[in-house]
């Protein structure tokens, strides 16, 4: 497939995502005094934003490369959820498989600002697994969806939506039908993501999930932990964010390190959640190994130019990929 082609089939893909969904709030204001009742700056309020975080990144980049993302996660009935429910539907996200829980809070990161200063963040949540048959019906809804999907992307920031039971039965499931699962990973379910497809966890994310300690600037030690990472997982393939040093592939019989593209990085803030929207949507079209590494490392690169939190902007994504020949 030439670029043009790949750009393309990008907008016939749909992704599912399995996540933790989260709403990141902000609240802009001015400080002009000291709280009478405490040491304490008195934020006037002047405006509120609230926007998709966690998984909701995720959708939102796998969108802008032009893929439907639907997403299924488990959030509060309370007003929180409604919000994020609500910002969902109006980025023409699809909520097909959202579930309303009666027993958990939706996950809200409040943000309070005062002039280009953070005064404090505000986090309403709860890290506890979902229960039981909150799992059982997380399951279904998958399973439900999947048939019609090319990737599934477990997205877990270890929240409680992703269960080790969720795991193996959606993985297994997902193997059975030949659809590739691609995971960004967190401490708690680190080893539980048995047989996937492609693995990425970053270079802090690898040492600790696997309580292992290596110079990463020595290739062969670097290659024999991402082996033994496939060992210990029985996973397909590995992608590893390393930062400034790039990333490193082992995936389909081929081992990559490709360097970090020089630019100007004004935040790094979502970077991985770029970096796994792309290699999804690369799996699911089938691209070779070193093709998914350069591409999701170049968009990787591209927004942490941006100030905040932004999903990928595909065209300029596709003329950086044909001005550096990645395809």
């Amino acid at each position: 497939m030439d670029i043009n082609e790949v750009f393309e089939a990008f907008n016939s893909l749909r992704v599912l995502v399995i996540g933790d969904l989260m709403l990141d709030s902000y609240v802009w204001g001015k400080v002009e005094r000291i709280s009478p009742e405490a040491p304490v700056p008195v934020v006037t309020v002047q405006r509120r934003e609230y926007r998709l975080g966690g998984a909701g990144n995720v959708l939102l980049n796998v969108q802008s490369l032009g893929a439907e993302a639907i997403i299924c996660s488990v959030i509060g009935s309370d007003a929180a959820g409604q919000l994020l429910e609500d910002s969902l539907t109006a980025k023409g996200l699809n909520c097909e498989g959202l579930i309303r829980s009666e027993y958990r809070v939706t996950t809200i990161k409040e943000r309070i600002i005062a002039g280009s200063q953070q005064i404090v963040r505000v986090d309403t949540e709860t890290d506890k697994p979902i229960s039981q048959n909150e799992t059982q019906q997380l399951i279904e809804k998958v399973k439900s969806l999947t048939r019609s999907c090319q990737v599934i992307i477990f997205e877990d920031y270890d929240k409680g939506v992703i269960t080790p039971e969720c795991i193996a039965e959606i993985t297994a499931f997902a193997n059975a039908h030949g659809i590739p699962t691609v995971v960004d990973p967190k401490k708690r379910n680190f080893l539980s993501y048995e047989h996937v497809t492609l693995f990425k966890p970053n270079l802090k994310e690898l040492r600790e999930g696997l309580k292992v300690d290596f110079n990463v600037d020595e290739p062969a030690e670097l290659e024999a932990t991402v082996q033994l990472l496939k060992e210990k997982l029985q996973v397909k393939g590995a992608l590893i964010t390393l930062s400034e040093r790039g990333v490193f592939i082992d995936f389909q019989d081929e081992k990559h390190q490709l360097p970090a593209h020089r630019r100007h990085i004004t935040d790094v803030s979502g970077a991985g959640d770029t970096v796994i929207s792309i290699a999804a949507c690369c799996i699911a079209l089938g691209l070779p190994a070193k093709t998914i590494a350069a591409v999701s490392n170049l968009g990787g690169g591209l927004v942490c130019e941006m100030v905040g939190v932004v999903p990928i902007d595909k065209s300029r994504l596709k003329s950086e990929t044909q001005k550096m020949q990645l395809l």
